[in-house]
């Protein structure tokens, strides 16, 4: 076999092979002669056919499983060899003339092949006790655990029909049809709605217009879309809606003790009160490890600057370009209605898809440098924490990933990932610092 590089050029790699024809000649005499003891030819006893006759009859289509497999082959051990890893699978090309494939084919020319890649960079790691990490740690307050049990229990309270008029904290059951410029638009209607006055469920001024309303009532109700309403095409529009009571209820009493606690299958009051702080330690937790996780990968941005794959960024910007995409035709906007153009976004997106594939790169070398694993047991829970999000389907979706190793490795990537924060977070300077609620779940701003 014999390798010529005919490309280098910063990650990019093209080589040309030469398989001798000799060299597959032989594979295939190999070949032939295990599938004599195989084969079933009219005229022959078992085991009896010639190597020569086989040869006519299966030749061309066994040579060609030997050509595939040997480019395949030669690929992995070309890349071992040079000590290179391939970003993604090679870019194989072969003869285009019909003759010399049939001389490849019938053992009379050599394989000659060109196989186009990218590498992936050589990553130096070094040392990360120079990054700080401010930890931001929010108590949970009697404040936030009354206003948790108050809102279980306004879930569970149970409505009374009346015969007075509607007020706040009152439940009306109605139907209603929207308009805007006396056109109904989608979305807009619904004939059996519940309610609660007060709530703030539905667009500003509408639950207010209906305090005073009585069962059997029609009303108009005007309104005025919010400018940063999530449908673009409603956003700042006023409208009508024709709305008819069916129902006015009162909110019966609803008792916090044992017998509360109870409806949940827990043996007393403080029982849901643990079980709700743990709920809200469990919420803060999450915001913390989402700010600290931000803070190290921004860091080792800015310490790791090396070249990353264009095709691997390729990748990744046309998945985040398809959702971009897809959230604006939902919402029906522009790029405009976001002031910045298609170009810019492109740019913008790029710019992340690099910095994606960067840190993606960079962390996957520190985990393997540094002998980070993930067990079996954990994929395992978290492949069924995957089904359970499809209930009765659990068995055909746990099959589909088992089945698709690009799917499994949807599964394993951000669990290697994590399990790669929580050991640079043992090498970094991490600082505790206690915050607000609010400032903890704060945007963080880009």
């Amino acid at each position: 076999m014999q390798v010529t590089e005919t490309l280098s050029e910063g990650l990019k790699r093209e080589l040309k092979i030469v398989v001798p024809a000799s060299e597959l000649d032989s594979k295939l005499q190999t070949r032939l002669t295990e599938l004599k003891d195989r084969v079933r030819l009219n005229g022959f006893r078992p085991g009896k056919v010639p190597v020569a006759h086989l040869r006519k009859v299966y030749g061309k289509s066994v040579m060609a499983e030997i050509v595939q497999e040997t480019i395949t082959n030669t690929s992995r051990s070309t890349l071992e060899e040079r000590n290179e890893k391939s970003a993604i699978q090679p870019d194989y090309k072969m003869t285009e003339d019909e003759a010399e494939a049939d001389k490849i084919l019938d053992g009379q020319a050599d394989l000659e092949f060109s196989m186009a890649y990218e590498i992936l960079p050589a990553i130096e790691i070094g040392d990360f006790s120079s990054i700080t990490i401010e930890r931001p740690i929010a108590e949970v307050t009697d404040e936030d655990m009354d206003a948790r049990i108050n809102q279980i229990a306004d879930g569970s309270r149970s409505y009374d029909a009346k015969d007075g008029a509607a007020e706040d904290g009152d439940q009306v059951h109605m139907s209603y049809l929207g308009k805007v410029d006396g056109e109904a638009f989608p979305g807009g209607a619904d004939e059996d709605a519940r309610l609660v006055l007060g709530s703030g469920q539905f667009i500003p001024g509408f639950e207010e217009q209906l305090i005073g309303s009585k069962a059997g009532d029609e009303k108009t109700v005007k309104v005025t879309f919010p400018e940063e309403y999530h449908a673009n095409h409603l956003a700042g529009k006023d409208a009508e809606f024709d709305v008819v009571v069916k129902e006015v209820a009162a909110p019966g009493a609803v008792e916090l003790n044992d017998a509360f606690a109870e409806k949940f299958g827990l043996e007393s009051l403080d029982k849901l009160k643990e079980m709700v702080k743990e709920q809200i330690e469990g919420e803060f937790g999450t915001y913390t490890r989402q700010k600290v996780k931000r803070q190290l990968l921004d860091q080792l941005d800015e310490q790791y600057k090396f070249d990353v794959p264009p095709s691997l960024v390729e990748q990744e910007f046309d998945s985040i370009w398809q959702n971009v995409n897809a959230e604006l035709e939902q919402a029906g906007k522009t790029f405009e209605d976001d002031d910045t153009t298609e170009e810019k976004a492109r740019e913008e997106y790029t710019t992340i898809a690099e910095r994606r594939v960067r840190l993606g790169l960079l962390m996957s070398e520190i985990g393997e440098k540094n002998e980070v694993k993930l067990e079996d047991s954990e994929v395992q829970r978290a492949l069924f924490a995957q089904a359970r999000n499809f209930p009765g389907q659990e068995q055909m979706v746990v099959d589909y990933y088992l089945k698709n190793p690009q799917a499994m490795a949807s599964i394993r990537a951000p669990l290697f990932e994590e399990k790669v924060v929580d050991y640079l977070l043992e090498q970094v300077s991490v600082t505790d610092k206690t915050v607000s609620k609010d400032d903890l779940m704060k945007e963080d701003e880009e």
